[in-house]
């Protein structure tokens, strides 16, 4: 398989993951979410989540099971946010191996095929989640509570890098 296709989202959304809905979820049959978490659900350097975040996270939990899996190594920011949205997480993913996003499937319990990978990152969400043959799901980076979104230079040279290799976004 060519690494473009690899970094090919299935579906490539123009907002934050607040953008998914259930209509989203049940026409391409999502019954479970793994969810990056920096810059996905809370931007990076902030502390406090949207206040949007925890009324999507449950109508979220109402119709899917919802996993966290975040590359990040600070397990007491992750835990914090997972418990304020009383999800299971798991940290230091090491995105883009699969190894802890399988860990999140088997406890899911769910076919491949109806389990997506949300995160904002091509080279380790989409990456990831495609190699596992996930349902890959790009989204713009959340806001702070400002409403100021920052341009990440990653996320811009992956977006560039994809681009050229035939990545459609």
């Amino acid at each position: 398989m060519p690494f473009s296709r690899l970094l090919q989202p299935n579906l490539v959304l123009d907002g934050s993951v607040l953008t998914i809905s259930p209509a989203l979820l049940t026409q391409h049959n999502i019954k479970g979410l793994i969810l990056d978490v920096d810059d996905t659900l809370v931007p990076l350097r902030q502390a406090e989540t949207n206040p949007d975040l925890a009324q999507w996270m449950h109508q979220m939990k109402a119709m899917t099971t919802v996993w966290l899996v975040s590359n990040n190594i600070n397990a007491y920011r992750i835990n914090r946010i997972a418990t304020l949205l009383d999800v299971p997480y798991i940290t230091s993913a090491g995105k883009p191996s699969g190894r802890k996003l399988k860990q999140a499937l088997t406890a899911m319990d769910l076919p491949v095929h109806q389990v997506a990978m949300v995160g904002d990152r091509l080279f380790t969400d989409v990456l990831a989640g495609n190699r596992l043959g996930l349902f890959t799901i790009l989204v713009q980076p959340m806001p702070d509570l400002n409403q100021i979104v920052r341009t990440s230079l990653v996320r811009a040279f992956e977006v560039m890098i994809s681009q050229y290799l035939g990545v459609s976004l």
